[in-house]
């Protein structure tokens, strides 16, 4: 089992370091990941300028790989001929901060397993819902179980953009006192917060993107309500966006011209 590592938090993250430390026993583990957080990077490529990958020499990180780029070059380059063999897994994590209903569509963690996935691999993001790497090492081990469970049960490689792709996030408790694991779909939260507008030191405005607003529907069986009620939420997502409802619906009307 190869399983190549990435981030959005950046290679110095304690987030990283814990996850890869755990996930060792299951394989071979390569890991590449930013050099600088990337939070809400998306799924950007890095198309204007060169990329470098260096090499850790020494320490903890010894062997880690980082790229002056975005979650998604990282696996990007990985997929594409910088490794001798592609990777049987892409793990993403763990991120500082949950990354649950729309969080998803701005995450820097789930890209990177999104790429894997775009090239048949499946992928797995892990986050914790608070900030502050508190437990670190202990959510660390919650998602070494996930992952066994999910390499036991058989994670399959199929054809591209079909993989399985799980968003996890993982509530700060000790081990022993996760309750356990939850399958769940997506809640959706209330629109983002007001712009924050500020002044440079020299009177120029400056802005800010708001908070992320609360969550709208938290009800059970979404990923807000597991994390809630103490327990881990496994999100099954997949990379079609296709409104088929709707999309049948134009096709049977006056949309369809010529």
């Amino acid at each position: 089992m190869h399983i190549l590592v990435s981030n959005d938090d950046g290679y110095l993250a304690p987030g990283l370091l814990a996850l890869v430390k755990a996930l060792r026993p299951l394989g071979k583990v390569t890991v590449i990941a930013p050099e600088q957080n990337h939070s809400g990077a998306s799924n950007s490529l890095t198309l204007s300028r060169p990329l470098t990958i260096h090499r850790v020499a020494g320490g903890e990180r010894d062997g880690f790989l980082f790229v002056n780029g975005t979650p998604t070059d990282c696996v990007h380059i990985a997929m594409t001929g910088f490794l001798d063999e592609v990777p049987d897994l892409v793990v993403s994590g763990i991120n500082q901060g949950e990354n649950m209903g729309e969080d998803v569509l701005y995450s820097g963690t789930v890209a990177a397993a999104i790429e894997g996935v775009m090239f048949g691999i499946p992928g797995i993001a892990f986050s914790q819902t608070d900030r502050g790497w508190a437990k670190i090492d202990e959510l660390a081990q919650v998602a070494y179980d996930i992952v066994k469970f999910a390499i036991d049960e058989g994670l399959e490689h199929v054809q591209e953009f079909h993989a399985p792709l799980l968003n996890v996030n993982l509530p700060n408790l000790a081990y022993a006192n996760q309750k356990g694991w939850r399958i769940t779909r997506l809640g959706n939260r209330h629109p983002s917060l007001p712009l924050i507008v500020q002044k440079n030191p020299r009177g120029d405005p400056i802005y800010w993107i708001g908070p992320a607003g609360e969550a709208k529907d938290a009800s059970e069986g979404t990923d807000f309500y597991a994390i809630s009620q103490g327990y881990v939420s496994i999100t099954p997502l997949q990379l079609n966006l296709s409104d088929e409802e709707r999309r049948l619906k134009m096709q049977n009307s006056k949309w369809n011209h010529g």
